[in-house]
Formats: structure tokens, C-alpha cells, sequence
């Protein structure tokens, strides 16, 4: 999985939030793809020229000032682009073409008339089902443009010059609401940009091994593990390029779940013959967390205290140089603006918790992937699939499911109302159908009845998700009988408990995690 010179994709952001779709859909058919804001520079896209650019689509309207605006000289470079919402209307308005807003916003599905035959719609079935996003539109071509497609509510759907490779879209083929477009996206990678697949588990595999070699030399690495897939894929990751130069540690930093570093520590001996150093760092998380309201400032800590003890570790073994994180792709896209009137959701603990100086070198050999990517690498290095199947979960840990400051009576709360929760759907054989589920202690109470005594007591919401790569999530329909067990259970066995509720919200707008 490693670029190359003519075969990848640059993708820049304009501030959608289906952006790191457009990424996910382009390396879904083999092609590596990377995300730059729209200000990535016409110099620093010479340095290593991708074989095509994407223009994503974003919330502005193209005539407002402070409207994210590339340099049009990207369209001088002689690569296809394919602008798609936002990025056709800034394609055509740079380009000599004229947007102007339209009556009403489009939201929702349209049905694709084709005008003539193109390649970027070949093998398209006419009359196609797409999904639209926009409250401008695009009134007149650019001089060499031509109409390809159309739907009811805008004659100008699609565009494509007559002798350059420029094409735009007003529809998103990235989303799983338009059909087909997973093959529209292949026709713009294939047909017209003649790009080569190359972005696979085994490119990945042999050109990173061989990267970590050449960067670690003969140091050793310290490696941070959680019993996560990300940081598994990882230890494995390393084990196997430097064997016994690894070292593997956990830290309990009292905000894991219930008997959770005693099962990593088993996992770790039994399965993937690992060594693992056990470091209790309960008293200084929490110490550090006392009285701490504010999420972000959860996450910084969190992430700053860990350093400090993987780098206080780290003198206890002679020639430890590099520190290893389980870094993804979406961690780093979630924990910065990628453009200027954007902002930033959360800072990932591996990205934005990190203090800026560090006595040990960062490595982050999973950062460009995405979390299914992950574990189609784990299956590729023989993992089992009870640690590649195990529920994501966050580096912040309980952390960020305590919604307000942090006390050892709500740690034991939402722990055993976690560990029902995952208990159940394992009983329930439901637990492989959804991709992460959760309990959440909420900051208020609730009045109820127990025993025909009044009770004023806290409230947990169950969290439960399906997704691909958790850059998109729709809530879990979990079947009732199975929620009521939960929830009985819940307000029957922890004590402080006396009601349950279900969140039922999607992501976007909401993310996966409360905090």
C-alpha cells in the first residue's frame, strides 16, 4: 500500500463531511488516496504528483468571501479532476462558469438523466438513483465544458470538457444512497485517469516491514497496546519486523473496562506470543482528572500522561529510541481543520494530546489507514479473529463515556453497566452485527421507583453502532427483547441506576462517542 509515482489520488477537502468517503471509495478499488486541504499548494502537489484530484464537496457557497478557493492553476497541470458538489461549482466558476443559488436546497435521492454517452457514466444504467446535497447550482457552462447528465430539478448535473480530462459532478457518488456510485468513481479512476491498482494488504505489508527496519535500525521500540485492534495490528506489526527489539506495554490508566488488562496481558501470551510489561498508572490518570469537566482537556491529559509514563518506562531499557502508536487515518482527519472555516471535531489522544516535546521519536506505521484497512492487515498477519473482532475502543477510554468530571463511584457505575451491555449481546449472539457498543453515564438524574420508595438516581445510555470504518455509523436496530433484558439487568445490578435509555442518532451529525 504504498504510492506510487502516476497511481494515487489527491483528494482535496473543501469541508464536507462526506470527504473522507471519497478517500475510503477510491482506495476501495485499489488506488491509494490521500486527503490535503483545498489550500495544498500547486508546489507541494509537484513534489510527488498524484495520477488524478478530487474536489470534494462542502458547505459554502462559491460568491461568499471567505469561500475555500484553490489555486486554479490545478487544472493547468495537465491531471484529471473530478470535482464532485462544491468542487464542480468551484471548478466551473474558476474556469469561466457562472453559480448562482437556487430557490430551494436539493437534499436528498434524484433521479441521473444521461444527455449522451460518456465514459465516466460507461455500464451506468439510465434513469439512476443519486443522492444531491446542494443549494446552488451551476447556471452556465464554462466555455469547452458540455452537459452529460441531468436530473429533473438541474439541467446541469454533470459536466465534462470537450478535450480535457475535467469532469463535475453535482450529485456524491461517495455515499452508499447513490447506486452505482462506487463504479462511477471506478470509471474516473480507470477510463479516464488509466490508473494501476497497487493499494493492497501485501504492498502494505512488504513496504512498511521493510520502512520500519530502515528507520529503527538497531533501537528498540516502545509500544503502547490496549487489546484494541489497532494497537494488536501494531505489536504484531513490529514484532515482525524487529522480533525482540519490541517493547510491548500496558498501561492501566483506571479507565479501562472491567478485568480488561488481565485479559490483554492472556490475549497477548496465548495467542500472538508477544511479551507484554504491565505499568498500573491508576493513581496519576486519576489524580490528574480530578475536577476535570471539559472533554478536550480529558484527552490532552490523558494523552500527556501517557507519554510521560511510556517515556519514564522507556529509561528502565537500554536503547529504547522510538515510541509506536496505533495512529489511524481518521484520527488524524478528526483531530484538525482541514479547511479554514471548519472545526475540528476532537482531538484523537494520539494526535492532539501529545505535548510537544518528547524525549522519544514518534512512529506510526498505521497512519494512513483506515479501520477496516486495519483488519484486513491483522487477517493478513494471521491475527484471530477474536482480537480482530473485538469492539473499538477509545485510547481515552472511560473516560470519555463519563460525561463530566471523573470519580471512582461513576468509573464503577458505567463499567458494570459496560460490561452487561457486551455480556448481553454476546448471549444474544448479536454482538459480531454491530460494530461498537457502549454504555454512557449522563450527567443528570432522573426520579424513579424502587421497592415503592422514591429513588433520584443517574441515567445510562446504551450506545450501539454499525459501520464500515467509523468514519460513518448508523445506530443499531438491536432487537427490543434484547434492550429490555439490558436494561433490567442494568437498573437491578448497579447500584446508583434507576433508568436506560437508547441513542438512536447517526453519524454525521452526531459521532460515534459522547465526548
Amino acid at each position: 500500500m504504498s504510492k506510487q509515482t502516476n497511481g494515487w489520488v489527491l483528494v482535496l477537502d473543501y469541508g464536507s463531511q462526506y470527504t473522507q468517503l471519497i478517500a475510503r471509495r477510491v482506495r476501495e478499488c485499489e488506488i491509494y488516496s490521500e486527503i490535503k486541504p483545498y489550500s495544498f499548494s500547486i508546489a507541494d502537489i509537484k513534489k510527488n504528483p498524484p495520477g488524478a484530484i478530487i474536489l470534494s464537496g462542502g458547505p459554502s457557497s462559491v460568491y461568499e468571501d471567505n469561500a475555500p478557493i484553490s489555486d486554479p492553476n490545478i487544472f493547468n497541470l495537465g491531471l484529471p479532476v473530478l470535482g464532485i458538489c462544491y468542487g464542480l461549482q468551484i471548478m466551473a466558476k474558476q474556469l469561466g462558469g457562472k453559480v448562482d443559488p437556487s430557490t430551494q436546497r436539493e437534499y436528498g435521492p434524484a433521479q441521473l438523466h444521461f444527455t449522451r454517452e460518456n465514459e465516466l457514466f460507461h455500464s451506468i444504467p439510465g434513469n439512476n438513483t443519486v443522492w444531491m446535497s446542494h443549494g446552488d447550482k451551476l447556471t452556465q457552462l464554462p466555455k469547452g465544458f458540455e452537459i452529460i447528465a441531468h436530473t429533473n430539478n438541474s439541467p446541469i448535473t454533470a459536466i465534462k470538457h470537450f478535450d480535457r480530462k475535467l469532469f463535475g459532478i453535482q450529485f456524491h457518488p461517495e455515499v452508499a444512497h447513490t447506486h452505482n456510485g462506487k463504479k462511477i468513481i471506478s470509471n474516473f479512476l480507470f477510463n479516464i485517469c488509466n490508473l494501476n491498482k497497487g493499494w493492497t494488504s501485501e504492498s502494505f505489508l512488504h513496504t512498511t516491514l521493510e520502512k520500519i527496519r530502515t528507520v529503527v535500525g538497531s533501537s528498540k521500540v516502545i509500544c503502547g497496546v490496549s487489546g484494541g485492534v489497532d494497537s494488536t495490528v501494531l505489536a504484531e506489526l513490529l514484532h515482525r519486523a524487529i522480533g525482540n527489539q519490541l517493547v510491548a506495554i500496558i498501561i492501566d490508566n483506571g479507565l479501562l473496562r472491567e478485568n480488561e488488562a488481565e485479559q490483554v496481558i492472556h490475549m497477548f501470551d496465548s495467542k500472538l506470543k508477544i511479551p507484554l510489561n504491565c505499568v498500573d498508572g491508576t493513581e496519576i490518570f486519576l489524580q490528574r482528572l480530578r475536577n476535570v469537566f471539559d472533554p478536550e482537556e480529558k484527552r490532552k491529559i490523558i494523552g500527556e500522561t501517557f507519554i510521560y509514563l511510556f517515556e519514564h518506562e522507556a529509561r528502565k531499557f537500554k536503547g529504547i529510541q522510538f515510541l509506536a502508536q496505533g495512529t489511524l487515518y481518521p484520527d488524524v482527519i478528526e483531530s484538525q481543520s482541514s479547511v479554514g472555516p471548519s472545526a475540528t471535531i476532537k482531538s484523537h489522544h494520539n494526535v492532539g494530546g501529545l505535548p510537544e516535546t518528547m524525549n522519544l521519536e514518534l512512529l506510526e506505521p498505521l497512519r494512513e489507514l483506515f479501520k477496516d484497512e486495519v483488519r484486513r492487515i491483522g487477517k493478513f498477519l494471521n491475527i484471530p479473529d477474536e482480537l480482530l473482532n473485538r469492539h473499538p475502543f477509545p485510547g481515552p477510554g472511560l473516560a470519555v463515556r463519563i460525561i463530566g468530571d471523573i470519580t471512582d463511584e461513576k468509573l464503577v457505575i458505567v463499567r458494570r453497566a459496560d460490561k452487561i451491555f457486551i455480556d448481553e449481546l454476546k448471549s444474544f449472539g448479536y454482538y459480531n452485527n454491530v460494530w461498537q457498543a457502549f454504555a454512557v453515564l449522563l450527567p443528570v438524574r432522573s426520579v424513579g421507583v424502587m421497592g415503592d420508595e422514591r429513588t433520584y438516581e443517574n441515567v445510562i445510555a446504551l450506545r450501539a453502532v454499525t459501520s464500515v470504518d467509523g468514519m460513518t455509523a448508523d445506530w443499531a436496530e438491536i432487537p427490543t427483547k434484547l434492550l429490555a433484558k439490558v436494561s433490567t439487568r442494568i437498573v437491578n445490578e448497579v447500584k446508583g441506576v434507576n433508568r436506560v435509555v437508547y441513542d438512536i442518532s447517526s453519524k454525521p451529525p452526531s459521532t460515534i462517542e459522547w465526548e
